[in-house]
């Protein structure tokens, strides 16, 4: 989907401020006294003639009152506002102002000082201006929506800030959490843990990647993330260690069940507060992101800034995949497509890949002899699978789509994702519709992707940063990376 972009403002004239002027003016005491005297003056009677003085008084009176409307009238302005204000407020010394990045500029951090939170911690290249030979339909595909007046909003409330003092500098209760899946899925998890860490007011240890059974990834979160920059963003909220005091080392509690779907602060402390005031320690895994999306105001605040501020790539991450989005921007405007065509999706969701029976009697041995993988809702046939929106599009699905809202043959099209289950011929449909596909394995020089071959999470990590400075992305199905990508393109 196309990224949203720029917030519009407009100028109006605001109501006028004359009335507010004189009741918060040093007039108004004035005003008081000048009503106070005018009623204690006599009231004239008509058979009796007016004195030479009473003219001169009403007379300096109404001059004064013209005074007074003409300083009112001079506090009349032009404002500029959002179309959709705000509601929150501006506050510098949290967050500051989106900055604009020249198209060559490193985009990754390399300051170790206090953290100042910025827009995000991955920030995209410039949008292309929309060439003036385009033609209608290429016009508005390539336009981008404006951000409705949102914002990023980080102002925690006085209790949140209060409560932080004690909670950041916790010492007897401590959370360990278990992360699976791939890169998105994980990072969903660690959001999720460090507001679970805030609710139970338990210090967080660096959260465990599990290897996966698919990805067969055994990267570590310091070889992903950049710890120190974690730390950091998180130190006025939830104190986070790299690993459990030794005093701990023998008090743990492993949570192997799963948790509900939807589950509350109050849900969460009932559970396992008692447990870990006992014990010191509780080890979470399996949680799969069912911490409950409508959370208060302050901790879906903290998952913003978890997701979109404390979680950072390392400096060697996030400097090949600047590399790599440069490559890209340099040529021109570029949509970046995350294709799930992969094995394990065909797997996992029970549909047929379109490839034939061979490749479809690859999926069906595959899923009887790991049953684990599949997924819910099995005992649906491919073609009511398929209506129910529950199967991704296929590579000539996607072509026709894009094609459809107006992409030119000639776009730069960037394929994120893994390599896809039948190879060239899963993609002959996307390539003879747009032949000019990129893949970061294309747009590497000689030796620059060597030391993470065979490690799927850098992978998709490269993959979030090119997308993240495309001009459109799209999603072959609905998943975590196009989540994260929709949402803080929009932050």
């Amino acid at each position: 989907m196309a990224r949203l972009r720029n917030i519009k403002s407009s100028f109006i004239k605001t109501p006028s401020p004359f009335f507010t002027f004189l009741l918060v003016s040093p007039f108004t005491s004035l005003l008081s006294k000048l009503t106070s005297l005018l009623s204690k003056l006599p009231s004239p009677r008509i058979h009796r003639p007016y004195s030479s003085s009473r003219p001169r008084s009403y007379l300096f009176v109404i001059c004064l009152l013209i005074l007074l409307s003409l300083l009112g009238l001079s506090q009349l302005r032009l404002v500029s506002v959002s179309q959709n204000p705000s509601p929150c407020p501006s506050f510098p010394t949290l967050l500051s102002p989106p900055t604009s990045h020249p198209p060559f500029a490193s985009l990754s951090s390399k300051n170790h000082e206090p953290v100042v939170l910025s827009r995000s911690a991955t920030v995209p290249l410039p949008v292309h201006p929309v060439s003036g030979n385009a033609t209608a339909d290429e016009a508005e595909f390539w336009a981008q929506p404006d951000g409705e007046g949102y914002r990023p909003c980080l102002d925690f409330t006085t209790q949140y800030r209060k409560a932080s003092a004690k909670i950041s500098k916790e010492k007897q209760k401590f959370l360990v959490v278990v992360v699976a899946g791939g890169l998105n899925q994980q990072k969903k998890e660690i959001v999720d843990a460090v507001v679970i860490a805030r609710i139970l007011e338990a210090a967080l240890i660096v959260p465990v990647l599990e290897v996966d059974q698919v990805w067969k990834d055994e990267s570590e979160f310091s070889e992903i993330f950049d710890v120190d920059h974690f730390k950091r963003t998180l130190q006025a909220d939830v104190r986070v260690l790299s690993s459990l005091p030794s005093t701990h080392l023998s008090s743990k509690r492993i949570i192997n069940g799963h948790l509900p779907d939807n589950v509350s602060p109050l849900w969460i402390r009932t559970k396992f507060l008692t447990e870990l005031n006992r014990g010191g320690v509780l080890i979470l895994r399996g949680m799969f992101s069912k911490l409950s999306k409508n959370l208060p105001l302050d901790l879906q605040k903290l998952r913003c800034k978890v997701a979109f501020h404390a979680l950072r790539f390392t400096s060697p991450i996030q400097e090949l995949g600047d590399k790599f989005a440069r490559r890209m921007w340099i040529k021109g405007p570029y949509i970046a497509l995350h294709l799930r065509l992969e094995k394990d999706v065909w797997v996992r969701n029970g549909c047929l890949t379109g490839l034939g029976p061979e490749y479809d009697d690859i999926i069906r041995k595959t899923r009887e002899s790991q049953p684990q993988l599949l997924n819910g809702r099995l005992n649906m046939t491919d073609t009511n699978r398929r209506l129910a929106g529950l199967c991704p599009l296929n590579a000539l699905q996607v072509a026709r789509l894009i094609k459809a809202l107006g992409a030119p043959r000639t776009a730069q099209v960037y394929r994120a994702g893994g390599e896809p289950f039948g190879g060239a011929l899963a993609l002959q449909g996307l390539v003879r519709e747009f032949p000019n596909i990129v893949t970061k394995e294309m747009l590497a020089r000689e030796g620059e992707l060597t030391p993470y071959m065979n490690r799927s999470t850098v992978m998709a990590a490269l993959d979030y940063i090119v997308s993240l400075s495309s001009d459109v992305f799209f999603p072959s199905s609905g998943g975590n990376m196009g989540s994260a990508i929709q949402v803080l393109n929009g932050a």
